[in-house]
């Protein structure tokens, strides 16, 4: 199948499959006589993981190393948890200070009257 069929079909999409390719990620789609991509099944199974590792907030860097992992037969299923692990305490902490913003900007959002008046101690707390 062509590109356009394999974003289609791995969803995702023709410039991302281009950009994998460019940045080594995935192996570029062998070619036609014309010069035109053509992908197998494998190539959207592989497709399919990286979309669902992205879907799940893995770096670039931590999807290659668990693309080396799954096709490695011999590898160690404690080197894939390390991985899913720290992308846990990773998100962990995103949450905590994505948790902290949204605490901040909802006191300071209840402290504002919201009114005609121009003091207003959203715009103060981010002056100060």
């Amino acid at each position: 199948m062509n590109i356009g069929q394999a974003a289609k079909a791995s969803g995702v999409s023709a410039k991302m499959i281009r950009y994998y390719e460019s940045i080594a990620l995935i192996p570029p789609g062998r070619r036609s006589d014309a010069g035109y991509r053509i992908y197998a099944d494998n190539d959207l199974h592989t497709l399919r993981f990286v979309r669902r590792a992205r879907l799940l907030g893995f770096s670039l860097e931590q999807i290659r190393e668990l693309l080396s992992l799954w096709q490695n037969k011999e590898r160690a299923s404690a080197d894939v948890k390390t991985i899913a692990t720290g992308h846990v305490a990773e998100l962990n902490q995103r949450i905590a200070e994505l948790t902290e913003m949204r605490d901040t900007l909802q006191t300071l959002a209840g402290c504002c009257h919201g009114d005609q008046r121009p003091d207003c101690p959203i715009l103060q707390s981010l002056a100060d």
